[in-house]
């Protein structure tokens, strides 16, 4: 049996991103390239294919072995590891060997060798998986011991619980988690003889420290750790990683901890160095050091959980609380740290840094963010040590930022050193900001105010890579994909068994392109159904994915799939409490399209139906009282939105292309490229293009979902529509009319409700940084700019309207009572906005109405009006020097530093559009 065919990324990896708990928390973000197999061991063999029993550690166990193979759908023998290993379990050599061809369970505390004596060295091959099963489990590298788990970046090593192996409900604290011991010095040794301090969280005899700054406890590389940590009482806890002495000459790198009901890793005294640390999603602190810890650390990515569950601090940091000026001192040095904190409020809220009992702290570019239910993102202790430190260069932070959106960037006691003006004035090149352009899964934008604003820390100290960015990630390299746990990474269950041909579920058709597979699409699917890469998929008819809040179902579609229609009637809806999860890269986007463009790129608006989300979030048009269903436009009888959920999620798109779709069912029945009907703020849209789509872009029938990065080329209605209630957020969107002055209309239509304006919950989106040009169409409906109507509310910055002298009107608002209060209100704003429109018709105000271009000049700020397009673009890129509104506090927004779209040197729409180039 060659176990290493069946460890491959589990299809579900997109809907299990970063679980707290239970393992069904979606991030986005995260970007999770699906593409990647992780088929784990070397080329798909074991290091070790027949590997002789008498050799190998502990014993075979038959009902785990059953359970875990039934769980694989293969014969998988797992072996039990408890007690002491020493050398008499070792070769010759003194190595135990953990195979990839066997699964390995702890059963306690399992010990490799005695304390400096009769010592081990454990080898643990690339791919292997180690689980625990309580609390109780959990596996010690004594003192004088050392361990090789050298996991690669497509088969890393994996520390986990019992559920995870099996399939079952998956939570922290499931597991107990690993310690390493070492020689290295802890300021709690004895002034005189030997140093052996009990290790917390273990049995007795679990002793570290000496005096040997050097000393190896092995290394780690490429390893998982999953669920793990456990309370044994008060103040002794088992952490995902423990190191007690440990010293520098072991190697960590490529480390991620996820899910620990305790800290992540703790550090007691020594001083390993370590880089590139994921800690997720754990509920204690994430880094956690005291008694002496001078080590080094570069790349540490810490999040808080997603859905708010436990967390508490990013760093907290200790000397000693009994004598804080206690010798050796805690003094890392850390470069190129993320924390992301989360709005977790309990007994312990979630935190950024915390450094008390006299602990030192070298720093440099950090990022602390959050969101404005976080606690404080720095403090330090007032006691007298720690408050010296501040001032002696103990502690030092540099070329950092503190981008927390809870107003509580600093916590200084009075009395204490004013931590704000310590950070931004006595220490060099820090910044406050609460928009450093950060994306969900941490990793930075281009053009975020995080690149090149980091100081080379290799200067200070060999060890450091040279870099020039804050934080952990410089938007280009990624260095967690692939391995880690919700980067493409780090799962234990097999993958679906590769079928040749169509997934189940499909039925094989002629080919669409004369070459590719081609796999038909029809009907209701009421059980998850993933797309396979490398085929082409046929939407037959209307296909629904779930049944209406009930029998629900997700659709996975992974990077590069092409899905298309061959006709108006084809067309695809993701019914209300199902998900889709189309997670597509830059260099793999997925495809929505027609069947003319597929076979011969014939692509022309209007040749398929689209893409419908339906979810639980308000609409003004649901009842008072009772059930809400509204009836989708375009879509047969039964496709149905609307409810009470505003945070409802309908899954993810991201980096989706919709092209060539729109059908006019009958008159004021039509499908759009996408329609989101009742979609909640839970859903991730981000980087989506719809392109000639002959009727709107996208339409929102109201819902709160918010969308970042989207396209609308060509489209032959209005780009954006709104009604019912819509009450999201947009930023980044750039609207083109057709280059060939084709059929167009409005850049936006917006409503609340035709039939009764004031209906309530009002339309008021927000929307910044968007780009419309017109063209110079002039048919029953001509290219216009922006037509705010019904009653609508709208918050508008950073915009350019611009297009030429053909074009129409470029901003009116309906002369109706509801409207034209809302401009003297402030439910209708326009600021930091340019209009240069070469048709003379800037502004459409009837007779009696408010007076629009005096609004926008004089009651808005910010604005500017100017004659041509060529002082406003240059193509799509805005080459406007007028003054961006300065998102601060609100942490969905970026301070992007341009009006309009798109900025030259900030083209997110490179690589992965269609028609810009």
């Amino acid at each position: 049996m060659e176990l290493m065919h069946l460890f491959r990324a589990s299809a579900i990896a997109t809907a299990l991103v970063l679980a707290g708990c239970g393992g069904d928390v979606n991030i986005s973000e995260g970007d999770i390239d699906n593409s990647v197999e992780n088929n784990y061991g070397n080329g798909g063999t074991p290091t070790n294919p027949e590997t002789p029993e008498e050799t190998l550690p502990g014993t075979a166990d038959s009902s785990l072995t059953n359970a875990v193979s039934a769980a694989f759908g293969s014969d998988i023998e797992v072996r039990i590891l408890s007690g002491r290993l020493t050398a008499d379990d070792a070769d010759d050599s003194g190595t135990i060997t953990l195979t990839n061809d066997r699964v390995w369970a702890l059963d306690g505390a399992v010990f490799f060798g005695n304390d400096n004596a009769d010592s081990v060295n454990i080898v643990v091959e690339e791919g292997t998986i180690i689980f625990g099963s309580s609390g109780n489990d959990y596996m010690v590298v004594s003192r004088g011991s050392t361990i090789e788990a050298q996991g690669t970046a497509e088969n890393p090593i994996i520390f986990t619980s019992y559920p995870d192996v099996v399939g079952e409900e998956v939570m922290p604290g499931q597991w107990g988690g690993l310690i390493l011991l070492g020689n290295a010095p802890s300021n709690q040794c004895p002034a005189e003889g030997d140093c052996a301090l009990q290790i917390e969280g273990a049995e007795e005899g679990a002793v570290f420290g000496g005096t040997d700054d050097a000393d190896s406890s092995g290394s780690l590389r490429y390893v998982v750790m999953k669920y793990s940590g456990f309370e044994i009482s008060p103040d002794n806890e088992l952490q995902g990683l423990t190191m007690g002495g440990v010293g520098s000459g072991t190697t960590v790198d490529y480390l991620q901890v996820h899910a620990s009901s305790d800290d992540g890793v703790e550090f007691f005294g020594g001083s390993p160095n370590l880089k590139h640390m994921v800690l997720t999603s754990n509920q204690d602190d994430s880094v956690d050091w005291d008694n002496g810890f001078t080590g080094k650390m570069q790349y540490v990515f810490v999040q808080h959980a997603p859905d708010d569950s436990d967390a508490n601090r990013g760093i907290e940091a200790d000397n000693d609380g009994s004598a804080p000026d206690n010798s050796p001192q805690s003094n890392p040095m850390i470069a190129n740290m993320t924390i992301i904190g989360n709005n977790f409020d309990g007994d312990d809220d979630s935190e950024g840094v915390y450094l008390r009992e006299g602990t030192g702290a070298q720093i440099y570019n950090m990022v602390v963010s959050g969101p404005s239910g976080m606690g404080e993102c720095l403090e330090v202790e007032n006691v007298t040590e720690s408050q010296a430190n501040l001032q002696d260069g103990t502690i030092t932070i540099q070329n950092s930022v503190m981008a927390c959106a809870n107003g509580e960037n600093f916590v200084s006691d009075e009395g204490a050193v004013d931590l704000e003006d310590w950070f931004l004035n006595t220490m060099e090149n820090n910044q406050i900001s609460e928009s450093v352009m950060l994306n969900s899964d941490g990793t930075p934008t281009a053009g975020s105010p995080l690149l090149g604003a980091g100081t080379d820390a290799s200067q200070v100290d060999g060890f450091f890579e040279a870099n020039d960015f804050i934080g952990a990630l410089d938007g280009t390299n990624d260095w967690r994909q692939g391995w880690a746990f919700g980067y493409g990474g780090g799962e234990v269950r097999p993958a679906p068994a590769t079928v040749e041909g169509c997934p189940a579920g499909t039925t094989e058709i002629d080919s669409a392109d004369g070459v590719t597979t081609t796999c038909e699409l029809s009907g209701r699917y009421t059980t998850d159904l993933t797309l396979t890469e490398n085929n082409l998929y046929a939407i037959s008819g209307a296909v629904f994915i779930g049944g209406d809040n009930a029998d629900s179902a997700t659709l996975t579609i992974p990077a590069g799939v092409t899905l298309y229609g061959a006709s108006g009637n084809d067309y695809m809806v993701i019914s209300r409490g199902s998900e889709i999860d189309a997670n597509g890269s830059a260099s793999k986007p997925i495809t929505f399209s027609s069947e003319a463009d597929i076979a011969s790129d014939a692509g022309v608006p209007g040749q398929w139906g689209g893409l419908i989300l339906l979810g639980n979030a308000p609409s003004n048009q649901c009842p008072a009282t009772g059930d809400c269903a509204l009836q989708i436009e375009g879509a047969e009888e039964g496709a149905v939105f609307g409810g009470t959920d505003e945070a409802d999620s309908s899954g993810r798109l991201r980096y989706v292309r919709i092209l060539y779709s729109g059908f006019e069912i009958s008159p004021d029945n039509e499908l759009q490229g996408l329609t989101m009907g009742g979609v909640g703020s839970g859903t991730d849209i981000s980087y989506v293009q719809i392109h000639a789509s002959s009727d709107d872009g996208v339409e929102f029938f109201g819902g709160n979902v918010d969308v970042k990065y989207l396209v609308l080329t060509d489209n032959q209605d209005d780009s954006i529509d709104w009604d019912n209630g819509y009450r999201g957020r947009m930023q980044y969107v750039l609207v083109r009319h057709a280059e060939d002055n084709s059929d167009a209309n409005r850049g936006i239509e917006a409503d609340n409700d035709g039939s009764n304006p004031a209906n309530s919950p009002q339309s008021n989106p927000v929307l910044s940084n968007v780009t419309i040009i017109g063209n110079t169409f002039d048919g029953d409906d001509d290219s216009e700019g922006v037509y705010l109507r019904e009653g609508t509310g709208a918050q508008l910055s950073n915009f350019i309207v611009t297009g030429p002298s053909g074009m129409g009107e470029c901003f009116e608002v309906e002369n109706v009572a509801e409207s034209q209060a809302n401009l003297s209100d402030g439910t209708i704003t326009f600021t930091n906005s340019v209009i240069a429109c070469e048709n003379g018709e800037n502004f459409n105000s009837e007779a009696g109405a408010v007076d629009l271009a005096d609004w926008f000049s004089n009651t808005m700020t910010g604005n500017a009006v100017v004659a041509t397009r060529a002082e406003v673009v240059d193509g799509i890129f805005t080459i406007s020097t007028l003054a961006p509104k300065d998102w601060s506090g609100d942490t969905f927004f970026d301070n992007a530093g341009f009006v309009g779209a798109v900025s030259a040197d900030n083209n997110w729409t490179s690589g992965w559009t269609v028609g810009l180039e």
